[in-house]
């Protein structure tokens, strides 16, 4: 019985074998090929079979030949899927792009628009990192919306600029958490962690981290009045205050709300 099962097995390797070897002398002929509708049409297949980068070698080596041609569209069309699907996301967004300028009008225009934006989605960076991808996403995701609101992309274009834009308040998250670590060091980097948090909430609303960055106001403002002469720690306390009324209005049942709380009686003892 195992002589049997090990039979079956070697015929099944001995098949497979076979159909990989030929599939690749197939290929292998059709690189020295010098028909080029032969080499689209093979090119599409692999293409199909999600077999991307046959499916771009062949179709970089009639790019040429079809080039003004009908055609054309459709190679620089399928040359930027196949790096989609060999996820190499800029160079397909820079292919999308040529075909956005050379075919303004072009029959895959509304896809080439979007991918282009879908692309630079796919490569934003972590938030601790640089976020100019991230901008251009926004900038391509937010024009795409424009010109074709009522594309089947359009929901997920909206989507992914509102996962941006929290990636960017993220970004300033962490700026602002920074500064307000650093503390008295070097100057005031209390006012500083303030003002970066309250331009992220009034840049991006209704991002996820408002409540973290509204935290950090309220944080803020009591630690300057902590550390203030006597002649600025009324006003500076009366500005707590108030900071502290917004916070637990907006957010009454948040996990900051006993720490919150503590900050209104040291308060309190100031205004008394």
């Amino acid at each position: 019985m195992r002589n049997i099962h090990r039979h079956i097995l070697h015929a099944i390797a001995a098949a497979v074998a076979v159909v990989l070897l030929s599939g690749c002398g197939e290929y292998q002929k059709l690189l020295k090929s010098k028909d080029p509708d032969a080499k689209y049409q093979a090119a599409l297949r692999y293409f199909n079979d999600q077999q991307y980068m046959r499916a771009q070698t062949l179709l970089d080596d009639v790019a040429v030949y079809y080039k003004g041609t009908e055609r054309s569209e459709d190679v620089v069309c399928y040359l930027a899927r196949c790096y989609i699907g060999n996820k190499d996301y800029a160079t397909a967004a820079e292919y999308y792009e040529a075909y956005a300028r050379n075919y303004p009008k072009g029959k895959y225009i509304i896809e080439a628009r979007y991918q282009i934006g879908h692309c630079y989605y796919m490569d934003a960076p972590d938030a601790r990192l640089d976020q100019d991808i991230t901008r251009k996403a926004i900038e391509w995701l937010t024009q795409f919306v424009e010109l074709f609101p009522e594309s089947p992309y359009a929901q997920d274009a909206y989507k992914q600029i509102d996962e941006l834009n929290d990636r960017l308040a993220e970004k300033e998250y962490y700026n602002a958490n920074l500064y307000y670590n650093l503390g008295t060091y070097l100057g005031n980097n209390y006012l500083s962690a303030e003002i970066v948090a309250k331009n992220a909430i009034k840049k991006y609303p209704g991002n996820k981290y408002t409540e973290e960055l509204s935290w950090i106001i309220l944080q803020a403002k009591y630690q300057q009045m902590v550390n203030s002469f006597e002649d600025k720690k009324m006003d500076r306390a009366r500005a707590t205050e108030d900071e502290y009324y917004n916070f637990v209005t907006d957010y009454p049942s948040s996990k900051h709300r006993q720490a919150a709380d503590r900050i209104k009686k040291d308060v309190d003892k100031v205004l008394r």
